[in-house]
């Protein structure tokens, strides 16, 4: 596993070294754990100094994760003489529940409906040979008021 997070060094010019640090522990702690991916789990898998507020602490940082996403592609993935295209898909997961922040109405095309759930927009770079995605950012789509009451009243 240390080689997992050798791979992880170009980013220390973007995050400072305690952010690092807890990345690592969330990362080995994720790597060993099975079933559902809790904070609480985490914290109970990271061992010395992965406490629950250390998590907690960890994903209440403002984190730049395009430019991290953009460093790591760069210095380990990057093909001087491949093709990329740039592509951009949105995808919806389904989610019960009522208190997950961005939970609401999206239209799924595997089910052809809306659902109720999540909805994330990616951006990836999409090599022509190796037939590979790398995303570069990820944002949850989240519905603004004005969007959900022109949904309401079409229906």
């Amino acid at each position: 596993m240390p080689d997992i997070l050798s791979l992880l060094q170009c980013l220390l010019p973007q995050i400072n070294a305690t952010t690092m640090r807890q990345f690592n522990q969330i990362i080995l702690a994720m790597l060993a754990m099975s079933g559902r991916v809790t904070m609480l789990g985490i914290s109970r898998w990271a061992g010395v100094g992965g406490s629950y507020r250390t998590i907690l602490r960890f994903f209440q940082t403002v984190i730049p994760w395009a430019t991290l996403f953009w460093l790591f592609f760069r210095k380990h993935l990057f093909g001087a003489n491949e093709v990329y295209l740039l592509a951009g898909d949105e995808v919806v997961v389904s989610k019960s529940g009522k208190k997950t922040y961005g939970l609401d109405r999206f239209f799924s095309s595997l089910v052809s409906r809306p659902i109720l759930g999540l909805s994330f927009f990616t951006l990836s770079l999409v090599s022509v040979e190796q037939r590979h995605s790398f995303p570069i950012q990820v944002e949850q789509v989240i519905k603004s008021d004005v969007e959900n009451r022109a949904a309401a009243s079409c229906q």
